[in-house]
């Protein structure tokens, strides 16, 4: 890794961390082994994590900048933080579960290079069995909500591009998922950083939208492999799914009008109510013995009663 110093390099590569210690070491090692052959920086911010990050970084990874918070200030404020103190042309934002591949960062880096008018390109992102994930994600609208995404990737695979097509070449897309993301600081320049009133989820969305509307564009870049252990870094309980339809409801509040907002509502609602009802009557045809359906039908009807209640506001 190149020392940070006070002038331009290629890269800044920024990671959030929040009490994910072993996933932390595993993502930096990755780095190391990857050898990424350009200029860069490595800038890690804790949000209060209890389990030992910290002292693991000044331990271990004596060149990584560190900002260490009081408190969980969340995604977006956390990366805001290290992109208002970059060095490098571009920034990577990286997951804390994520792992990159011999090359990833290179081809990322070298298409960026070579399309002044891209402003961020994800890669290919992978499973733990090298199987792949979803990379890709298509603004959402009432459209897409009302509607099962699966048969509109088969439908339109140019408009909704996803995993299932073997993409041999970049192709633009709306926005990506931001476990591994690199964005162009002059773009972030033009539209502004992070919006914070996104704690965890679609904080990327939104930023991919605003960088669209500047006349930016988005790629993905199916040639660089990203590992990625969907869900480590944030859990997979309801308290995760709750942040998830706050962050998109704070996406509609602000890119749409109020009836908009209040059919999307209705219709988010009217469908758990129709999963919760499914998952009820499953159940009861399995005597409540498959344990996936009763966690299920216990998280629809968690997500129901939040809803139900108004959808209050995060504590603290």
């Amino acid at each position: 890794m190149t020392a940070r110093e006070d002038k331009e390099m290629d890269i800044s590569i920024i990671i959030v961390n929040w009490n994910t210690r072993d996933l932390l070491r595993d993502c930096l090692h990755s780095i190391e082994q990857t050898g990424p052959g350009m200029t860069y920086e490595i800038i890690v911010v804790d949000n209060a994590s209890h389990d030992g990050s910290v002292s693991l970084l000044r331990q271990e990874f004596p060149a990584v900048v560190v900002i260490e918070n009081r408190e969980n200030r969340g995604f977006a404020a956390a990366n805001n933080q290290a992109l208002a103190i970059m060095s490098g042309r571009y920034a990577l934002l990286l997951n804390t579960d994520a792992k990159l591949t011999e090359g990833a960062l290179a081809r990322l880096f070298a298409f960026l290079e070579a399309h002044p008018e891209a402003a961020m390109a994800c890669g290919q992102l992978l499973n733990a069995d090298g199987s792949r994930q979803n990379s890709i994600a298509a603004f959402p609208d009432l459209f897409t909500l009302m509607t099962n995404m699966s048969l509109l990737e088969y439908l339109w695979p140019q408009r909704y591009p996803s995993k299932r097509y073997d993409w041999r070449e970049p192709v633009e897309i709306d926005s990506a998922i931001g476990a591994c993301l690199l964005v162009r600081k002059q773009a972030i320049d033009a539209v502004g950083m992070l919006d914070e009133r996104y704690f965890f989820f679609f904080e990327e969305t939104d930023w991919a939208y605003r960088m669209g509307m500047a006349g930016w564009k988005i790629f993905h870049v199916p040639g660089a492999f990203i590992y990625h252990l969907q869900g480590q870094s944030i859990g997979r309980d309801v308290c995760s799914r709750i942040e998830f339809y706050r962050s998109r409801y704070q996406f509609f509040r602000k890119w749409h009008g109020h009836p908009y907002f209040l059919l999307l509502g209705l219709v988010i609602v009217t469908r758990l109510a129709i999963n919760w009802l499914l998952t009820t009557l499953a159940n009861i045809l399995v005597l409540g013995r498959k344990k996936s359906l009763r966690d299920r039908w216990i998280v629809y009807g968690k997500l129901l009663i939040w809803h139900l209640r108004g959808c209050p506001a995060r504590r603290g």
